[in-house]
């Protein structure tokens, strides 16, 4: 059997009533929040500043899984751990001292994930592989999400597929986080590929016109009707 981790993304939340959000995501019964933090350079967007991310840390005991999008991880890297996060992920694309970020996250005691842009291979991971939680793909371009335009790669499931294999063939524990356009129609199509972290956003758990608690019930029934897959809320 494989687990299946769900995490709802608050950049599709309220933004102007976040707590709300935030609220109805821990009664629908999940347990993390996947926390995008952009810096208006790497991509141009700015949904949630650092001084927003600590206010959510005073509201809310759920586990905080930061995807960092910057040209200065370091700086970021430091001050989300400061605010008391769970995990951290950051893009290996402007990431020039991988293993010093790495070192960073993994002594705080958080769990590490990095991410990889659509066209970005995995190859030259393997060497960091043992000190990995995740490896995050990005199935759009990061920071494009809010443009309804911007669809998803077309070879994002033989992308995950291609990993699961890569990631078997180095005996690596680490799980394959997706995100971006992760809808109800693809979900049952990456989890069969190897996908086992889900970034749930506008596609599938904030869908306009339902409920948080109706779009989890609607994810959670195409999860089970994938033959060997059981979810966790997380």
């Amino acid at each position: 059997m494989s687990s299946i981790t769900l995490s709802p993304s608050i950049m599709c939340g309220d933004l102007v009533n976040l707590e709300k959000s935030i609220k109805e995501i821990e009664r629908a019964g999940f347990t993390t929040l996947h926390i995008d933090v952009i810096d208006g350079a790497f991509s141009p967007s700015m949904p949630l500043g650092l001084e927003t991310i600590k206010r959510m840390r005073e509201v809310t005991d759920l586990n905080f899984d930061v995807h960092i999008m910057s040209v200065n991880n370091e700086f970021f890297i430091n001050e989300v751990l400061s605010i008391g996060v769970q995990s951290v992920t950051f893009h290996c694309e402007t990431a020039l001292h991988i293993d010093r970020y790495i070192q960073l996250v993994k002594n705080s005691g958080a769990n590490c994930g990095i991410a990889l842009n659509p066209a970005t291979n995995f190859n030259d991971l393997k060497w960091i592989l043992p000190d990995l939680d995740l490896i995050c793909l990005m199935l759009i371009n990061p920071g494009f999400a809010n443009f309804k335009n911007e669809k998803a790669v077309p070879y994002g499931v033989k992308k995950v597929k291609e990993l699961n294999l890569f990631l078997k063939n180095h005996k690596a524990d680490v799980a394959i986080q997706v995100d971006g356009r992760v809808s109800l129609d693809v979900i049952p199509e990456l989890v069969k590929a190897g996908a086992n972290n889900l970034v749930l956003g506008s596609k599938s758990l904030f869908r306009k016109g339902y409920s948080i608690e109706e779009n989890r019930k609607s994810i959670v029934d195409s999860l089970n009707e994938i033959e060997g897959i059981y979810y966790e809320l997380q």
